[in-house]
Protein backbone atom coordinates (compact mmCIF):
# COMPACT_ATOMS: atom_id res chain seq x y z
CA UNK A 1 0.00 0.00 0.00
CA UNK A 2 1.17 3.27 -0.80
CA UNK A 3 2.53 5.79 2.04
CA UNK A 4 -0.86 8.29 0.22
CA UNK A 5 -3.02 5.46 0.82
CA UNK A 6 -1.77 4.89 4.39
CA UNK A 7 -1.56 8.52 5.65
CA UNK A 8 -5.28 8.65 4.59
CA UNK A 9 -6.45 6.13 6.47
CA UNK A 10 -4.68 7.55 9.81
CA UNK A 11 -6.76 11.20 9.00
CA UNK A 12 -9.85 9.05 8.09
CA UNK A 13 -9.94 6.69 11.47
CA UNK A 14 -8.63 9.91 13.80
CA UNK A 15 -11.58 12.38 11.90
CA UNK A 16 -14.12 9.72 12.22
CA UNK A 17 -13.33 9.26 16.16
CA UNK A 18 -13.50 12.54 16.64
CA UNK A 19 -16.91 13.37 14.89
CA UNK A 20 -18.31 10.38 16.33
CA UNK A 21 -16.82 11.86 19.67
CA UNK A 22 -18.71 15.34 18.79
CA UNK A 23 -21.97 14.00 17.52
CA UNK A 24 -22.14 12.15 20.95
CA UNK A 25 -21.37 15.10 23.05
CA UNK A 26 -24.56 17.08 20.98
CA UNK A 27 -26.70 14.24 21.50
CA UNK A 28 -26.03 14.38 25.35
CA UNK A 29 -29.06 16.69 25.99
CA UNK A 30 -31.53 14.71 24.22
CA UNK A 31 -30.51 11.32 24.95
CA UNK A 32 -30.86 11.65 28.57
CA UNK A 33 -33.53 10.12 29.05
CA UNK A 34 -32.45 6.95 27.57
CA UNK A 35 -28.70 7.34 28.82
CA UNK A 36 -29.08 4.75 31.21
CA UNK A 37 -30.69 2.36 28.62
CA UNK A 38 -28.03 3.52 26.17
CA UNK A 39 -25.21 2.56 28.71
CA UNK A 40 -26.19 -0.29 29.94
CA UNK A 41 -26.59 -1.60 26.08
CA UNK A 42 -22.98 -0.44 25.24
CA UNK A 43 -21.72 -2.44 28.58
CA UNK A 44 -23.09 -5.05 27.50
CA UNK A 45 -21.70 -4.93 23.91
CA UNK A 46 -18.47 -4.45 25.52
CA UNK A 47 -18.59 -7.88 27.80
CA UNK A 48 -18.37 -9.60 24.53
CA UNK A 49 -14.62 -8.91 23.68
CA UNK A 50 -11.85 -8.47 25.97
CA UNK A 51 -8.68 -6.95 24.95
CA UNK A 52 -5.71 -6.60 27.18
CA UNK A 53 -3.15 -3.95 26.17
CA UNK A 54 0.36 -4.63 27.83
CA UNK A 55 1.89 -1.06 28.48
CA UNK A 56 0.08 1.61 30.30
CA UNK A 57 1.58 4.25 27.87
CA UNK A 58 -0.15 3.48 24.78
CA UNK A 59 -1.83 6.54 23.55
CA UNK A 60 -5.29 7.68 24.97
CA UNK A 61 -6.21 7.55 21.16
CA UNK A 62 -5.98 4.17 20.84
CA UNK A 63 -7.73 3.31 24.07
CA UNK A 64 -10.62 5.22 23.39
CA UNK A 65 -11.21 4.03 19.65
CA UNK A 66 -11.06 0.02 21.54
CA UNK A 67 -13.13 1.14 24.19
CA UNK A 68 -15.99 2.15 22.29
CA UNK A 69 -16.76 -1.80 21.32
CA UNK A 70 -14.47 -3.86 23.55
CA UNK A 71 -13.73 -4.12 27.25
CA UNK A 72 -10.44 -2.49 27.31
CA UNK A 73 -7.59 -4.00 30.30
CA UNK A 74 -4.48 -2.07 31.17
CA UNK A 75 -1.25 -3.51 32.36
CA UNK A 76 -0.09 -0.69 35.05
CA UNK A 77 3.49 -1.69 35.52
CA UNK A 78 6.35 0.02 34.75
CA UNK A 79 8.82 -1.32 33.29
CA UNK A 80 6.00 -4.01 31.73
CA UNK A 81 5.95 -6.78 34.43
CA UNK A 82 5.70 -10.31 32.57
CA UNK A 83 3.53 -11.68 35.51
CA UNK A 84 0.97 -9.02 35.40
CA UNK A 85 0.64 -9.57 31.51
CA UNK A 86 0.43 -13.14 32.09
CA UNK A 87 -2.08 -12.74 35.13
CA UNK A 88 -4.34 -10.25 33.49
CA UNK A 89 -4.40 -12.12 30.09
CA UNK A 90 -6.02 -15.06 31.10
CA UNK A 91 -9.98 -15.16 29.48
CA UNK A 92 -9.01 -11.88 27.08
CA UNK A 93 -10.38 -12.06 23.11
CA UNK A 94 -7.36 -10.06 21.99
CA UNK A 95 -3.53 -8.62 22.39
CA UNK A 96 -2.17 -5.23 22.10
CA UNK A 97 1.71 -6.03 22.94
CA UNK A 98 2.99 -2.68 23.80
CA UNK A 99 6.43 -3.59 24.92
CA UNK A 100 8.97 -6.09 23.61
CA UNK A 101 8.26 -8.86 26.07
CA UNK A 102 8.78 -12.23 24.38
CA UNK A 103 5.45 -13.22 22.97
CA UNK A 104 5.51 -17.02 23.15
CA UNK A 105 3.50 -19.99 24.21
CA UNK A 106 3.38 -19.04 27.81
CA UNK A 107 1.20 -16.38 26.70
CA UNK A 108 -0.92 -18.33 24.47
CA UNK A 109 -1.54 -20.58 27.64
CA UNK A 110 -1.98 -18.00 29.88
CA UNK A 111 -4.59 -16.39 27.51
CA UNK A 112 -6.34 -19.59 26.62
CA UNK A 113 -8.06 -21.07 23.75
CA UNK A 114 -10.53 -17.94 23.03
CA UNK A 115 -8.06 -15.81 22.03
CA UNK A 116 -8.77 -13.85 18.29
CA UNK A 117 -6.32 -11.32 17.31
CA UNK A 118 -2.99 -10.00 18.44
CA UNK A 119 -1.15 -6.75 17.50
CA UNK A 120 2.60 -5.24 18.43
CA UNK A 121 3.08 -1.80 18.58
CA UNK A 122 6.22 -1.96 16.17
CA UNK A 123 7.49 -3.04 13.08
CA UNK A 124 9.97 -5.31 13.69
CA UNK A 125 8.66 -8.79 15.41
CA UNK A 126 11.58 -10.94 15.93
CA UNK A 127 10.33 -11.19 19.79
CA UNK A 128 7.36 -13.20 18.79
CA UNK A 129 7.21 -16.77 17.88
CA UNK A 130 5.34 -15.90 14.75
CA UNK A 131 5.06 -19.89 13.71
CA UNK A 132 3.47 -21.02 16.82
CA UNK A 133 0.43 -18.17 16.55
CA UNK A 134 0.49 -19.07 12.37
CA UNK A 135 -0.23 -23.04 13.99
CA UNK A 136 -2.96 -22.07 16.10
CA UNK A 137 -4.16 -19.10 13.45
CA UNK A 138 -4.01 -16.31 15.44
CA UNK A 139 -3.87 -13.39 13.06
CA UNK A 140 -0.43 -10.95 14.16
CA UNK A 141 -0.48 -7.08 13.15
CA UNK A 142 2.00 -4.62 13.16
CA UNK A 143 2.54 -1.10 12.58
CA UNK A 144 5.40 -0.05 9.89
CA UNK A 145 5.12 2.45 7.46
CA UNK A 146 4.07 4.98 9.91
CA UNK A 147 7.12 5.17 12.01
CA UNK A 148 9.25 5.46 8.15
CA UNK A 149 9.63 9.01 8.63
CA UNK A 150 10.80 8.96 12.43
CA UNK A 151 13.04 6.40 11.15
CA UNK A 152 14.46 7.99 8.65
CA UNK A 153 15.52 11.20 10.10
CA UNK A 154 16.99 10.00 12.90
CA UNK A 155 18.93 7.61 10.98
CA UNK A 156 20.05 11.16 8.77
CA UNK A 157 20.93 12.55 12.34
CA UNK A 158 23.46 9.50 13.25
CA UNK A 159 24.86 9.83 9.78
CA UNK A 160 25.78 13.10 10.09
CA UNK A 161 26.93 13.26 13.80
CA UNK A 162 28.98 10.13 13.51
CA UNK A 163 30.69 11.41 9.61
CA UNK A 164 30.84 14.79 11.37
CA UNK A 165 32.12 13.15 14.70
CA UNK A 166 30.21 15.51 16.87
CA UNK A 167 30.56 13.06 19.25
CA UNK A 168 34.14 13.66 19.46
CA UNK A 169 33.85 17.28 19.29
CA UNK A 170 31.76 17.80 22.38
CA UNK A 171 33.77 15.66 24.42
CA UNK A 172 36.64 18.18 23.15
CA UNK A 173 35.11 21.01 24.59
CA UNK A 174 34.17 19.18 27.98
CA UNK A 175 37.76 18.19 28.58
CA UNK A 176 39.10 21.88 26.90
CA UNK A 177 41.04 20.51 24.78
CA UNK A 178 40.64 22.15 21.93
CA UNK A 179 43.20 22.44 19.03
CA UNK A 180 41.65 24.05 16.35
CA UNK A 181 45.26 25.79 15.70
CA UNK A 182 45.83 22.57 13.38
CA UNK A 183 44.26 23.05 9.54
CA UNK A 184 43.03 19.31 9.60
CA UNK A 185 42.06 19.33 13.34
CA UNK A 186 38.48 17.37 13.64
CA UNK A 187 38.05 16.81 10.19
CA UNK A 188 35.24 14.38 8.90
CA UNK A 189 33.60 12.76 6.12
CA UNK A 190 31.55 14.53 3.60
CA UNK A 191 28.30 13.02 2.65
CA UNK A 192 28.73 15.01 -0.71
CA UNK A 193 29.69 12.19 -3.77
CA UNK A 194 29.32 9.75 -1.42
CA UNK A 195 28.33 6.34 -2.34
CA UNK A 196 25.62 5.36 0.35
CA UNK A 197 24.85 1.75 0.40
CA UNK A 198 21.91 0.19 2.09
CA UNK A 199 22.00 -3.39 3.82
CA UNK A 200 17.79 -3.57 3.53
CA UNK A 201 16.42 -1.32 1.21
CA UNK A 202 12.69 -1.66 2.06
CA UNK A 203 10.22 1.46 3.20
CA UNK A 204 12.50 2.51 6.01
CA UNK A 205 15.50 2.51 3.61
CA UNK A 206 13.97 4.34 0.92
CA UNK A 207 12.73 7.16 3.22
CA UNK A 208 16.31 7.55 3.94
CA UNK A 209 16.88 7.74 0.32
CA UNK A 210 14.43 10.21 -0.35
CA UNK A 211 15.83 12.71 2.37
CA UNK A 212 19.30 11.95 0.56
CA UNK A 213 18.73 13.56 -2.54
CA UNK A 214 18.98 16.82 -0.85
CA UNK A 215 22.78 15.77 -0.54
CA UNK A 216 24.20 15.66 -3.70
CA UNK A 217 25.39 11.71 -3.04
CA UNK A 218 27.12 9.88 -6.04
CA UNK A 219 24.38 7.02 -6.04
CA UNK A 220 23.59 4.24 -3.75
CA UNK A 221 24.39 0.48 -3.68
CA UNK A 222 21.87 -1.73 -1.58
CA UNK A 223 21.67 -5.49 -0.97
CA UNK A 224 18.33 -7.51 -0.52
CA UNK A 225 16.54 -10.94 -1.27
CA UNK A 226 14.67 -9.22 -4.24
CA UNK A 227 14.87 -6.00 -6.36
CA UNK A 228 13.06 -3.29 -5.69
CA UNK A 229 10.93 -1.93 -8.73
CA UNK A 230 12.80 -0.77 -11.67
CA UNK A 231 11.13 2.82 -11.21
CA UNK A 232 12.33 3.23 -8.10
CA UNK A 233 16.21 1.94 -8.65
CA UNK A 234 15.86 4.56 -11.39
CA UNK A 235 14.21 6.98 -9.03
CA UNK A 236 17.08 6.82 -6.43
CA UNK A 237 19.89 6.05 -9.04
CA UNK A 238 20.24 2.91 -6.69
CA UNK A 239 21.80 -0.99 -8.39
CA UNK A 240 21.19 -4.15 -6.35
CA UNK A 241 24.69 -5.29 -5.52
CA UNK A 242 25.99 -8.44 -4.05
CA UNK A 243 26.95 -8.26 0.21
CA UNK A 244 30.59 -8.17 -0.64
CA UNK A 245 30.56 -5.21 -3.28
CA UNK A 246 28.34 -3.00 -0.97
CA UNK A 247 30.66 -2.81 2.37
CA UNK A 248 33.88 -2.80 -0.37
CA UNK A 249 32.56 0.02 -2.64
CA UNK A 250 29.92 2.03 0.02
CA UNK A 251 31.17 5.43 2.25
CA UNK A 252 28.21 5.62 4.21
CA UNK A 253 26.32 2.02 5.30
CA UNK A 254 22.82 2.18 6.72
CA UNK A 255 21.48 -1.63 8.05
CA UNK A 256 18.04 -1.32 7.41
CA UNK A 257 16.86 -4.82 7.20
CA UNK A 258 14.69 -7.03 9.65
CA UNK A 259 16.73 -9.53 12.29
CA UNK A 260 16.48 -12.95 10.86
CA UNK A 261 18.64 -16.15 10.85
CA UNK A 262 20.71 -14.68 7.62
CA UNK A 263 21.37 -11.17 8.88
CA UNK A 264 22.26 -11.81 12.83
CA UNK A 265 25.82 -11.23 12.80
CA UNK A 266 26.25 -9.82 8.80
CA UNK A 267 28.52 -7.20 10.13
CA UNK A 268 31.00 -9.24 11.91
CA UNK A 269 34.58 -8.57 11.69
CA UNK A 270 35.29 -10.17 8.23
CA UNK A 271 32.76 -7.43 7.08
CA UNK A 272 34.77 -4.48 8.41
CA UNK A 273 37.85 -5.60 7.72
CA UNK A 274 36.01 -5.29 3.96
CA UNK A 275 35.03 -1.82 3.76
CA UNK A 276 36.62 1.66 3.56
CA UNK A 277 38.91 3.02 6.83
CA UNK A 278 36.85 6.37 5.76
CA UNK A 279 33.38 3.92 6.11
CA UNK A 280 30.65 5.75 8.42
CA UNK A 281 28.15 2.44 9.53
CA UNK A 282 24.61 3.53 10.30
CA UNK A 283 22.30 0.80 12.09
CA UNK A 284 19.10 1.47 12.57
CA UNK A 285 17.45 -1.65 12.51
CA UNK A 286 17.85 -4.43 15.15
CA UNK A 287 21.61 -4.76 17.55
CA UNK A 288 22.32 -8.32 16.59
CA UNK A 289 23.00 -7.67 12.75
CA UNK A 290 26.28 -6.27 14.37
CA UNK A 291 28.70 -8.46 16.05
CA UNK A 292 29.49 -5.78 18.77
CA UNK A 293 32.67 -7.04 20.15
CA UNK A 294 33.89 -7.01 16.35
CA UNK A 295 32.40 -3.65 15.65
CA UNK A 296 34.60 -2.25 18.83
CA UNK A 297 37.59 -4.10 17.66
CA UNK A 298 36.94 -2.32 14.03
CA UNK A 299 36.72 1.31 15.66
CA UNK A 300 39.30 1.02 18.46
CA UNK A 301 41.71 0.11 15.20
CA UNK A 302 40.22 2.43 12.95
CA UNK A 303 39.12 -0.31 10.67
CA UNK A 304 36.55 1.69 9.78
CA UNK A 305 35.59 5.53 10.30
CA UNK A 306 32.84 5.72 12.81
CA UNK A 307 29.30 4.52 13.28
CA UNK A 308 25.90 5.79 14.37
CA UNK A 309 23.61 3.49 16.03
CA UNK A 310 19.96 3.65 17.52
CA UNK A 311 19.61 -0.47 18.22
CA UNK A 312 22.56 -2.35 20.45
CA UNK A 313 22.48 -6.00 21.35
CA UNK A 314 21.46 -6.74 24.65
CA UNK A 315 18.96 -3.34 25.44
CA UNK A 316 19.60 -1.62 27.84
CA UNK A 317 22.86 -1.21 26.83
CA UNK A 318 25.52 -1.16 29.99
CA UNK A 319 27.06 2.14 31.23
CA UNK A 320 30.38 0.88 31.46
CA UNK A 321 29.73 -1.20 27.90
CA UNK A 322 33.68 -0.61 26.20
CA UNK A 323 31.63 1.28 22.94
CA UNK A 324 30.75 3.87 25.01
CA UNK A 325 34.29 4.62 25.84
CA UNK A 326 35.27 4.94 22.23
CA UNK A 327 35.11 8.53 20.26
CA UNK A 328 34.34 7.71 17.27
CA UNK A 329 30.62 6.30 17.73
CA UNK A 330 27.23 7.97 18.73
CA UNK A 331 24.67 5.86 20.24
CA UNK A 332 21.10 6.61 20.96
CA UNK A 333 18.57 4.51 23.35
CA UNK A 334 16.48 2.86 20.77
CA UNK A 335 14.54 6.02 19.92
CA UNK A 336 13.62 5.85 15.97
CA UNK A 337 9.87 6.20 15.93
CA UNK A 338 10.12 8.38 19.89
CA UNK A 339 7.79 11.06 18.66
CA UNK A 340 4.49 11.59 19.54
CA UNK A 341 2.53 12.00 16.58
CA UNK A 342 4.37 8.22 15.41
CA UNK A 343 3.68 6.69 18.42
CA UNK A 344 0.38 8.15 18.54
CA UNK A 345 -0.05 6.74 14.61
CA UNK A 346 1.31 3.08 15.64
CA UNK A 347 -1.12 3.13 18.59
CA UNK A 348 -3.98 3.70 16.25
CA UNK A 349 -2.93 1.66 13.53
CA UNK A 350 -2.47 -1.38 16.47
CA UNK A 351 -6.19 -0.14 17.86
CA UNK A 352 -7.20 -1.17 14.08
CA UNK A 353 -5.96 -4.37 13.75
CA UNK A 354 -7.14 -5.79 16.84
CA UNK A 355 -10.76 -4.61 16.06
CA UNK A 356 -10.32 -6.12 12.44
CA UNK A 357 -9.41 -9.57 13.48
CA UNK A 358 -11.98 -9.32 16.52
CA UNK A 359 -14.87 -8.92 13.60
CA UNK A 360 -12.63 -11.75 11.44
CA UNK A 361 -11.38 -9.52 8.50
CA UNK A 362 -7.78 -8.91 7.29
CA UNK A 363 -6.25 -6.47 9.62
CA UNK A 364 -5.27 -3.49 7.82
CA UNK A 365 -1.52 -4.04 8.77
CA UNK A 366 -0.96 -7.88 9.16
CA UNK A 367 2.57 -9.66 9.60
CA UNK A 368 1.83 -11.96 7.54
Amino acid sequence: MSNFKFYLFICCVILNFYYNEASRSGRRQTMADSEQQSKGGQEASKQSYKVLVTHPEVPKEALDLLSQVTEVIVCQSLPPNRSEILEKAKGVHALLWGSHEPLNDKVLEAAGPQLKAITTMSAGIDYIDVELLKKHKIPLGHTPVVLNAAVADLGMALMLAAARRLQEGRRKIETSTWENYHINWMWGQDIRNATVGFYGFGNIGQTVAKRLQGFDIAGILYTTRHPIAEDKEKQFNAKKVPFTELIEKSDIIFIAAPLTPETQGAFNATAFQKMKTTAVLVNIARGPIVNQKDLYVALKNNEIFAAGIDVVDQEPLPADDPLLGLPNIIITPHIGSATKRTRTDMAIVAADNILRGLAGEPMFSPAY
